[in-house]
C-alpha cells in the first residue's frame, strides 16, 4: 500500500514534468539569462514581447519565433487556485498550433477567432471541476472572459490551463509587452543546437535551450525521484520479508506435530515443501491486491490533497496514476519476496525429524 501509493504519486509528478517538453518538441526555447526552466516551464525574468522579432530578423537559423507568456497562479495571483497547478498560457491566436498542435475541442466549441476579443480555451480538468462548458463567462482578476471551447487532452498541463491570446493575457496580469519565453521553429536542415548558438551570440540576455539541455537541467530532480523511490521499495520489501520469515516459522513451529504426522503417513518431504512455500505465495497474493487496492485510493487522496482538485475527479483517471503494469510489477514483486521469505521455514518443515517431533508432541 505505501509503496504503491507514494510511489505511484511521484512517478506521475515526473510524468507530468517531462510530457511538457513533448509540447515544444523540435524547438528552441529562448528564456531570460537568469531564468529556471523545468523541462519547459520557465520561473523567472521576463523578456520584451519585441526579442522574438529580433529573432526572426536577425536570426537565419530561426523559421518562426512564437512569443509566449506562461503563468502560473503564484505568478500571476489567480483567484482559481491557491496552489501551482493551474495555468495561464498566452500566444497570439494565429500561432496557437505550435503549442496545441492537434488537440480537438470538445463537442460546441470553437477557436477564438482574433487576439482582441476575451475569448478563452479552459483544459478538460479545470472544466469540469467549475463547470465550465462552451459559452461559459469566467472572471479572472476582474476581467469577465468567455470560455469559446474545452480542450480534449490528456496532457496534465494543459487540462489544467486557460489558452488565450497573449494581449488578453498581458492586460490580465500586467505583463504590458512582456513573455517569458519564446518558441523558436529551426529552418529546415538546422539543428537545435546550431540554432541555439546562432541566438545566443546574436541576441543579448537571452539563453536558448535545446531538447536535450532542457532535459539536462531536470534529470538531477527526475535522479532523485527514482533513488527516492527504489529505496522506498527496497526498504518496504525488506521488512515484508522480516515480516513473512517470522509469520511462516511461526506457522510451522505450531504445525510440526502435523507435519511430522504426514511424513510418518508416507508424504513426501517435498509436499511439505510445497505447502509451505504455497502458503507464503498466497499471503503475497492476497496481502498485495489488497494494498495495491489501499495504495491507489491513497494516491488519488495525495493527488487530490496537493493539488486541491476534488477526488472524484481522478477516478476516471486511476489508471493514469496507478498504471497497470505499475500494479502487475508490484503484486509480483510482493508475491517473490514472500516465496523468498517462506523459503527457509519450508526447507525446515521438510527436514522435520519423527521422532524427535513424537517424544516431543505426544
Amino acid at each position: 500500500m505505501f509503496i504503491v501509493a507514494i510511489g505511484a504519486t511521484t512517478a506521475r509528478y515526473a510524468s507530468v514534468i517531462k510530457e511538457m517538453n513533448v509540447l515544444f518538441n523540435g524547438q528552441v526555447l529562448v528564456v531570460g539569462k537568469d531564468t529556471i526552466v523545468v523541462q519547459a516551464i520557465p520561473l523567472g525574468s521576463s523578456l520584451s514581447e519585441n526579442t522574438a522579432s529580433d529573432i526572426e530578423n536577425n536570426v537565419n537559423a530561426s523559421q518562426k519565433a512564437v512569443p509566449i507568456l506562461f503563468l502560473t497562479p503564484v505568478s500571476m495571483g489567480s483567484v482559481l487556485q491557491p496552489v501551482p497547478v493551474n495555468f495561464t498560457i498566452g500566444l497570439p491566436v494565429k500561432d496557437w498550433q505550435v503549442l496545441l498542435g492537434s488537440i480537438p475541442l470538445r463537442a460546441g466549441g470553437y477557436w477564438p477567432k482574433n487576439d482582441s476579443s476575451n475569448d478563452v480555451v479552459a483544459g478538460e480538468s479545470i472544466a469540469d471541476q467549475f463547470g465550465w462548458t462552451a459559452g461559459s463567462n469566467v472572471t479572472v482578476n476582474g476581467y469577465t472572459l468567455k470560455v469559446t471551447g474545452v480542450l480534449r487532452t490528456e496532457f496534465a498541463i494543459l487540462s489544467r490551463s486557460l489558452v488565450m491570446s497573449l494581449t488578453l493575457a498581458q492586460k490580465i496580469y500586467n505583463y504590458p509587452m512582456q513573455i517569458n519565453m519564446i518558441a523558436v521553429t529551426p529552418v529546415a536542415g538546422c539543428s537545435q543546437g546550431a540554432l541555439a548558438n546562432s541566438i545566443n551570440q546574436k541576441i543579448p540576455d537571452v539563453k536558448a535551450l535545446t531538447e536535450t539541455e532542457r532535459n539536462d537541467m531536470i534529470q538531477p530532480i527526475l535522479a532523485q525521484v527514482q533513488t527516492w523511490n527504489v529505496g522506498i521499495e527496497t526498504v518496504v520489501f525488506l521488512l515484508s520479508l522480516i515480516l513473512v520469515l517470522t509469520v511462516t516459522t511461526m506457522n510451522v513451529s505450531e504445525r510440526r506435530r502435523d507435519f511430522a504426522t504426514l511424513d510418518a503417513m508416507g508424504a513426501p518431504l517435498s509436499f511439505v515443501f510445497r505447502t509451505v512455500l504455497i502458503e507464503a505465495a498466497l499471503i503475497g497474493l492476497i496481502g498485495g491486491a489488497i494494498g495495491i487496492a489501499l495504495g491507489s485510493f491513497g494516491a488519488l487522496i495525495l493527488g487530490s490533497v496537493y493539488t486541491s482538485i476534488p477526488i472524484q475527479q481522478f477516478f476516471p483517471g486511476l489508471f493514469t496514476v496507478v498504471s497497470p503494469v505499475f500494479m502487475v510489477e508490484i503484486l509480483a514483486s510482493t508475491i517473490a519476496v514472500c516465496c523468498i521469505g517462506g523459503m527457509i521455514p519450508a526447507v525446515k518443515a521438510a527436514r522435520t525429524r519423527i521422532s524427535e517431533v513424537m517424544r516431543a508432541e505426544y
